[in-house]
């Protein structure tokens, strides 16, 4: 019992960044997730690389797994690589805007930086061929699927560089690196997409026709929205006038936070609910996270997603 509550503590941002690497925090991670799952009411996923699947009518008896059988009492069949590997690729935004920490352990950066890590630990675990993309203005790091072990410390390295990373200064254009990333990756894949969806309000319109563009391209896609849930979706401030400044800008307002609270609240509300419903209309998987929360939402969603595409 000790050991499966270790585990599942490392799915706790605050522990997972007292971590001493990329490397430890990506295994303890997945571990921990794999831990909490086998307790847990969601049954029929499989988080190690599916050799087998249950047996369906009509599927051919030469395939039958027999030693299988022999130890379970129950029908599997082979599957082949074809059959089983997904082509993966974790795009993640680092513009200035994902290095806001507020009152959470880690920045939003940090936050996604260690989701990622656990991701392609999870796939490689599955021998799915992962990959990694980093933006700002425009993609500057691209790692193409591969399925290795030893790719998966080189993914990890990395991730541990663009965590360590200073802002650029440059803002985030989200919605033109997403569209480069769209006519990049020539074969079908899974895309992963973490940000905090922060763009100029004008070019909203322009972010959702880029996530729209990567299902056009054939590609399944996963938006995870990275938040730090007390400050900005919350906008929960001490009540006492306050100078702001945009992080990627360096435009300034000085107010006092509760006359604005219920404003903001509403305008964030409608913007995720905009994205939410755009997202479900074009079937792109979309999950809130905030940066104080368990990594185990994130990489269910992931896992739910895989399985519907095997």
């Amino acid at each position: 019992m000790a050991d499966a509550e270790t585990s599942l503590r490392y799915l706790d941002p605050v522990v997972v960044s007292q971590l001493a690497n990329m490397e430890l925090r990506a295994r303890l991670i997945v571990e921990g997730f794999i831990t909490g799952l086998h307790r847990s009411p969601y049954h029929g996923f499989s988080v190690e690389f599916a050799e087998h699947r249950p047996y369906n009518p009509g599927d051919e008896l030469r395939h039958v797994d027999w030693k299988v059988y022999a130890k379970t009492d129950r029908f599997y069949v082979k599957q082949y690589e074809e059959e089983t590997n997904l082509r993966n690729y974790v795009v993640l935004d680092t513009s200035p805007s994902m290095h806001y920490q507020g009152d959470a352990p880690l920045s939003k950066l940090e936050y996604g930086s260690y989701l990622a890590a656990g991701l392609h630990n999870l796939m490689i675990k599955q021998r799915d061929a992962t990959g990694l993309i980093a933006f700002d203005e425009s993609v500057h790091t691209m790692r193409p699927p591969k399925a290795t072990p030893g790719y998966l410390r080189r993914l990890l390295a990395t991730l541990e560089q663009l965590t360590e990373r200073k802002p650029t200064g440059t803002r985030t254009s989200a919605a033109a690196a997403l569209d480069e990333v769209a006519e990049r990756i020539q074969r079908r894949s899974l895309v992963v997409v973490i940000t905090d969806l922060f763009e100029n309000v004008a070019a909203h319109d322009d972010l959702l026709r880029a996530l729209r563009h990567l299902r056009h391209r054939g590609h399944e896609v996963v938006v995870f929205h990275v938040l730090e849930g007390q400050t900005e979706r919350a906008f929960d401030f001490p009540d006492r006038p306050m100078l702001f400044r945009d992080v990627e800008t360096g435009e300034e307002v000085s107010l006092r936070p509760a006359q604005m609270r219920e404003h903001y609240e509403e305008a964030v509300e409608h913007f995720t609910e905009t994205f939410r419903r755009s997202c479900r209309e074009h079937d792109i998987d979309f999950a809130e996270l905030d940066t104080h929360a368990a990594y185990d939402t994130a990489l269910l969603a992931y896992l739910n997603k895989r399985t519907r595409l095997v």
